[in-house]
């Protein structure tokens, strides 16, 4: 029984393979699933800026013969003008299910209390559980058996780091995470996240030496450097992650074969050089475009299961 998706955390290793399972046959079936939420409606609450979670709920949402409506951060202002105590309330009456993109994450599990729709969590600054599922997947179709590889990931220990450590608990795979000294992923993450992988051998390495982090990865994951709402500290960043840059010399250290991975949007020439992104072990695209099977597959399980229960 799931009736939020706000972690990876949340979830079983059963649960979460379900929903890699589920996303298969959406992906691979797409026919079977085109009338399947007909009439119902998806509110997509946003606070920050997006390309690629607008465009996969809502064009998820229509594929699946629902509707999406979209509250810009000025429709609501979540937390001056109404508390998300309040927001919940009033949209559970008129829609199927909430999705929210936004800064705090205490916002999201503020609103999924007090709805009694399910409420999905599309990015906070603590976790983006969307994005690592769909990496998840990317994974699976490139590599196969997620409990016999390595993912290395680079730079800020940010949300994407911190809902990658859950996927690799859930799944068993070893997980390698290299950042400047201060900017390491979120001990009490960390700590679930080892918690979480005890029954699936998970293992995880933290270091500040991105080389030793790369040493044998199948696959290399970077994000960009000032996350949304951080973006002030942009140039003092600039030469602290100088050294963790995802460039042809430091992917040779990696499997010959080694994936690049990376959320987007990319600043080309920082965390990434072109020679990478655009070579032919770059999957960023695939990644971009399993975010929409992957959210149909979630919104799927979540109003179908509300509908099913009452």
């Amino acid at each position: 029984m799931i009736h939020d998706f706000l972690s990876i955390h949340d979830l079983t290793p059963y649960q979460f393979s379900h929903i890699m399972d589920l996303t298969r046959e959406v992906k691979e079936k797409p026919h079977r699933f085109r009338e399947r939420l007909k009439n119902k409606i998806l509110a997509m609450i946003f606070e920050k800026p997006s390309l690629r979670t607008r465009m996969t709920f809502e064009t998820g949402m229509l594929q699946l013969g629902g509707e999406a409506i979209y509250l810009a951060p000025s429709d609501i202002q979540m937390g001056t003008r109404e508390i998300p105590h309040d927001v919940g309330k009033n949209l559970e009456r008129w829609v199927d299910a909430i999705m929210i993109r936004t800064f705090a994450n205490q916002i999201a599990v503020d609103l999924a209390q007090a709805s009694a729709i399910p409420v999905i969590n599309a990015l906070t600054d603590l976790l983006h559980p969307c994005q690592a599922m769909a990496d998840f997947f990317t994974l699976k179709e490139k590599i196969g058996d997620l409990t016999h590889m390595k993912l290395t990931y680079l730079g800020d220990g940010n949300n994407v780091c911190h809902s990658l450590l859950f996927a690799a608990a859930k799944t068993g795979t070893e997980m390698a995470v290299a950042t400047p000294a201060g900017f390491e992923p979120d001990s009490d993450i960390v700590k679930k996240a080892v918690q979480d992988g005890q029954e699936t051998e998970f293992k995880v390495h933290i270091t500040s030496d991105p080389s030793e982090a790369v040493q044998d990865a199948d696959a290399v994951y970077t994000d960009v450097w000032a996350s949304m709402g951080k973006e002030n500290e942009k140039s003092k960043r600039a030469d602290l992650f100088s050294p963790y840059q995802v460039n042809r010399e430091l992917m040779t250290k990696a499997k010959q074969d080694a994936l690049f991975m990376h959320c987007l949007p990319a600043h080309r020439g920082e965390e990434v050089t072109d020679d990478v992104i655009d070579s032919n072990q770059s999957v960023v695209f695939d990644q971009a475009e399993n975010r929409l099977h992957v959210q149909k597959a979630i919104m799927l399980l979540l109003i179908e299961q509300k509908n099913k229960n009452g």
